[in-house]
């Protein structure tokens, strides 16, 4: 595939045909979401997360969209992990052309009892695994390749837990896109760039105190919490030829909260 503008019609750019993508927390939530997207753009997946029983789950949803699927038990802290789930790429489906940095955990501790503990498990795999992840699938990405952080708009305000530790680590994503893109898109051709997701539904939301994300309404210009396909065809943009041109940047899909 060239680096560079190619010559084709808008639609066919968002297609992901003959390319594989690598995604991380793919058991559920918004990693699944991001998998069945990226099938149905035309690529194949191969899908890492802990709880390898549920990534069965993913791959059946994926390969009902008439795409390959490959399942790794994974753990981003691990920098090891991390080389294998790449490796794995190449080894099963011939290629590595896209990152999903997706694997997270999210916690709401006071600032005052958080252990240091609770806050190094939070940054080694929201943050230190990203790195490892984007380190390990740069060996192998082609000019053209792309990688997508998951951030969260709790990296550029608040939203009324003490969560620390997460926004800190989401915060630290943004730096690290800009450094890898700076590092990478010239030299290697691979672009990376950052998703900073609002209000969405996801198992994390799940957890959240009754009434929670409706008391977070009055902030989202949209009046509702975001439908995760809308973040997956974000997502689609920014992996695709549609976003040939994008690098170093972050794209908040909030529906407008970090504007109130």
């Amino acid at each position: 595939m060239p680096y560079g503008p190619v010559t084709m019609g808008i639609l066919d750019r968002f297609r992901l045909d003959d390319r594989v993508a690598v995604i991380t927390g793919a058991s559920s939530g918004l990693g699944a979401v991001f998998a069945t997207a990226l099938a149905e753009a035309g690529a194949d997946v191969v899908l890492g997360a802990r709880r390898t029983e549920k990534l069965e789950d993913t791959r059946k949803a994926v390969e009902e969209r008439g795409r390959r699927a490959v399942t790794v038990g994974t753990d981003v802290a691990s920098p090891e992990d991390c080389r294998a789930l790449a490796d794995a790429a190449v080894s099963e489906l011939g290629r590595l052309d896209i990152l999903v940095n997706n694997a997270g955990i999210g916690t709401a501790y006071p600032a005052t009892k958080e252990t240091p503990e609770q806050f190094r498990q939070v940054i080694d795999i929201n943050l230190n695994g990203a790195y490892w992840m984007a380190q390990a699938a740069a060996r192998h990405l082609p000019a053209g390749g792309a990688i997508v952080n998951v951030s969260s708009v709790l990296a550029l305000t608040t939203a009324g837990l003490p969560q620390a530790a997460y926004s800190a680590s989401k915060a630290g994503l943004l730096g690290l896109t800009r450094d890898l893109a700076q590092q990478w898109t010239g030299r290697k051709g691979i672009r990376v760039n950052a998703l900073a997701p609002g209000f969405f539904t996801s198992e994390m939301t799940d957890s959240y105190a009754e009434g929670y994300l409706e008391s977070m309404l009055p902030r989202v210009l949209s009046g509702r919490v975001g439908d995760p396909e809308e973040l997956a065809a974000a997502l689609v943009f920014l992996v695709s030829d549609a976003g040939s041109y994008v690098t170093g940047t972050t794209l908040t899909v909030d529906g407008g909260v970090t504007t109130t």
